[in-house]
């Protein structure tokens, strides 16, 4: 299914993303029905799909693209609650009034938000939640700093987008959704340093803003990570969250 943002090239490089914190994961979790019935939208290859599924009672991942979709159902093909399916965020065609909890990992910032809501609040329960996040690199961490100077060389204006925005304004104007909340949970990710550049290669906002220039960014890191001389990394994040519950 062709979306504006085309994920296709970035699919394989996008496994080596660091997972969403499990605090945060569970305290969505505990704010939901046991064992519910949850939709994730925007699922790629299932860095919260699987985070969520052990607590699930049915997993309907929405994907539209077909690279990331395919290798989502190969890594999660073990958790027999989860059903991969072909939709966007604006239509999943999923059925109404159906899930406890829908989701948006990482994919809440490439969608027409307005009309993601309206079809978040169609096929959730009444009082039933929705929440979308992001796993955010510290910016203030030494080696973030670094690498952050080597992207403006390149890309002097370059915007992180809506994806370290709040979203509460949005959700709020939608009168679809009350109990806005939002929070963080800080981790340390332990990540190769050969997987910590090929995420890199993953970076959807970064590619569409760089250009023909993206390549050259992505060395440039890889240089900046290959001077440390270090096999791992301990890179901090924070997960962020916001949540809702329908009207």
């Amino acid at each position: 299914m062709k979306t504006e943002w085309d994920y296709s090239n970035l699919a394989g490089a996008y496994v080596d993303r660091v997972d969403y914190s499990t605090s945060a994961v569970n305290r969505i979790l505990s704010q939901v029905v046991s064992k519910p019935k949850i939709c994730d939208i925007g699922a790629g290859l299932g860095h919260l799909t699987k985070l969520l599924a052990p607590a699930a009672l049915v997993i309907d991942a929405v994907e539209p693209n077909n690279n990331m979709r395919e290798l989502g159902i190969q890594s999660l093909n073990n958790f027999r609650n989860v059903t991969w399916y072909e939709g966007v965020a604006e239509a999943t065609a999923m059925k109404s009034n159906e899930y406890d909890l829908v989701t948006f990992g990482s994919s809440f910032n490439v969608c027409n938000q307005e009309l993601a809501l309206k079809e978040a609040s169609r096929i959730l329960k009444t009082h039933g939640y929705f929440a979308c996040m992001w796993n955010l690199r510290d910016l203030e961490d030494p080696l973030q700093i670094e690498i952050e100077k080597t992207i403006r060389s390149h890309v002097p204006e370059y915007s992180y987008g809506t994806r370290r925005q709040d979203q509460t304004k949005i959700i709020d104007q939608s009168k679809l959704f009350c109990n806005i909340e939002s929070f963080q949970e800080k981790t340390i990710h332990n990540v190769s340093s050969e997987k910590f550049i090929s995420a890199w290669s993953s970076h959807a906002t970064l590619a569409r803003q760089s250009g023909d220039k993206f390549s050259l960014i992505i060395k440039d890191i890889t240089e900046i990570i290959r001077k440390l001389n270090l096999v791992s990394l301990e890179i901090p994040y924070t997960t962020v969250v916001f949540m809702a519950q329908k009207l």
